[in-house]
C-alpha cells in the first residue's frame, strides 16, 4: 500500500465538509472515501488526479462523521439514505456524482464515491496532443462524424469514453440538432445546438422515475440531427437500437466493455434485459452501428486503442455466424503515437467511410 498523503486542511462548506478540499484540488476526478478506514489524525480517503489512486488523509473523526455526510449529501439531492434505502445514486448541485452505500449493506462502515465534472472540454486535436488519440487516426475519426456513422465507444471505468465522445459531438456540423440522452449529465460537447434529457429517479416514496427508455423515445419526437445516449446499460439500447435502425444516422453512445470484440457478448446482455432475443440484437446492432472505438486506461494514461468495424453474418472478411466486431486498426503498444496496424475490418471501414483512397493504415 502507498504511504498517506499530508493531511489538508478543513473546510467549514456546507454540505461536503471536510471533503471539499478535495474537490476543490486540481486536477482531481473522483473522490472516495470507505467506512472504517480510520487512521492516526484523521480517516483515509482516495483520490484520482489521473494518475490512479492516491490515498491522502483528512480530517474525519470516524464512521458516524462519513456517514453525516453522505446523508446530508443525498438530501441535499432530494433523495433518502438509511437502512431502509440504503444506496443512492444522484447528481449533486454542481455536477458532482454521488453514490454513496451504508450499512447493513456494507458491514465496514459508510462507502461515499464522488465523481466531479471537470470544465476543461478537451476538442480531437487536444487529444491527439495529449496522446490520447494517435495521430494517424484523427481522420478516421474526423471520417466517422463527417460520413454521419453510427458508433459506440467502449472501454472500462475511467477509460475515456465521455471525453472521447464529447471531442467528437463537437466535430458535428452546427446546422445539425444533437439530442443527449443521460443519466447523469456528463457530456459536454463545443456545440450551438444541444438538447440534454436527464434520467430521474424514484422519489422517496418510489414514484415519479423517469428512465433512459422513455427518454430515447421521447428524443425520437424532438427531431434529432443526432441521438446520443451517454451510456448504455439497461434496455435503453431496445430503443437505442430501434431508432438507428429507422432513419436516424449518426447516433452514438458509450458502453462498459473490456475490449471491442466483447461488444457482441455486451449488447445481448444488454438486449436480455430488455426481452430481446441473441439474434434480433445481433441482427438490429449490424445494421445499426458501423465502428466501435475502444478505449484502455494504462496507468496514468487513456488510450484509444483500436477501432473496429461492426458487420453481420457473413458481411466481411473473418466474419462469424452472429455479430462481428472486426479489428480496423489497432494500436501498438510499443509505439502508442505510431499508426498501429491494421486487420480484417479495415477494408470494411475504409469503404463505409470513403478512406480507401486517402486514408490507410500503416
Amino acid at each position: 500500500m502507498t504511504g498517506i498523503g499530508a493531511a489538508l486542511p478543513a473546510t467549514t462548506a456546507w454540505g461536503l465538509g471536510p471533503l471539499q478540499q478535495l474537490i476543490d484540488t486540481p486536477g482531481v476526478t473522483d473522490v472516495l472515501v470507505n467506512g472504517g478506514e480510520r487512521v492516526a489524525g484523521g480517516h483515509r480517503a482516495w483520490i484520482d488526479r489521473g494518475a490512479g489512486l492516491e490515498p491522502v488523509l483528512v480530517p474525519i473523526e470516524g464512521e458516524q462523521e462519513v456517514r453525516a455526510i453522505a446523508v446530508r449529501l443525498a438530501t441535499a439531492a432530494g433523495r433518502r439514505l438509511d437502512e431502509a434505502m440504503p444506496w443512492v445514486d444522484a447528481r449533486l448541485p454542481g455536477g458532482i456524482r454521488l453514490h454513496a452505500v451504508v450499512p447493513p449493506v456494507t458491514p465496514g462502515g459508510t462507502h461515499l464515491s464522488l465523481r466531479l465534472l471537470r470544465g476543461a472540454r478537451l476538442d480531437l486535436a487536444a487529444l491527439v496532443e495529449a496522446g490520447t488519440v494517435p495521430p494517424a487516426w484523427s481522420p478516421v475519426l474526423q471520417a466517422l462524424v463527417a460520413r454521419r456513422a453510427a458508433f459506440l465507444v467502449s472501454g472500462g471505468t475511467g477509460a475515456g469514453k465521455t471525453t472521447l465522445l464529447a471531442a467528437l459531438l463537437s466535430l458535428v456540423p452546427a446546422r445539425e440538432r444533437i439530442v443527449l440522452v443521460e443519466d447523469v449529465g456528463e457530456l459536454r460537447p463545443v456545440h450551438p445546438h444541444v438538447v440534454r434529457l436527464e434520467a430521474r429517479h424514484a422519489n422517496v416514496e418510489g414514484r415519479g422515475a423517469i428512465t433512459l427508455e422513455d427518454l430515447v423515445r421521447q428524443s425520437l419526437r424532438m427531431r434529432p440531427d443526432r441521438i446520443v445516449v451517454g451510456e448504455c446499460r439497461g434496455p435503453e439500447v431496445r430503443e437505442l437500437l430501434a431508432a438507428l435502425n429507422t432513419g436516424h444516422a449518426g447516433g452514438c453512445g458509450t458502453v462498459h466493455a473490456n475490449a471491442a470484440g466483447e461488444l457482441p457478448a455486451r449488447l445481448e446482455a444488454l438486449g436480455s434485459l430488455a426481452g430481446l432475443p441473441v439474434q434480433a440484437v445481433h441482427s438490429q446492432a449490424a445494421a445499426a452501428f458501423d465502428a466501435v472505438l475502444h478505449l484502455r486506461r494504462d496507468g496514468p494514461g487513456r488510450r484509444l486503442v483500436e477501432i473496429a468495424a461492426v458487420v453481420g453474418p457473413g458481411a466481411g472478411p473473418g466474419a462469424a455466424a452472429g455479430l462481428s466486431i472486426l479489428p480496423a486498426l489497432v494500436a501498438d503498444d510499443a509505439d502508442p503515437a505510431g499508426p498501429g496496424h491494421s486487420g480484417p475490418g479495415w477494408p470494411v471501414l475504409a469503404a463505409r467511410l470513403g478512406l480507401a483512397s486517402r486514408v490507410g493504415p500503416c
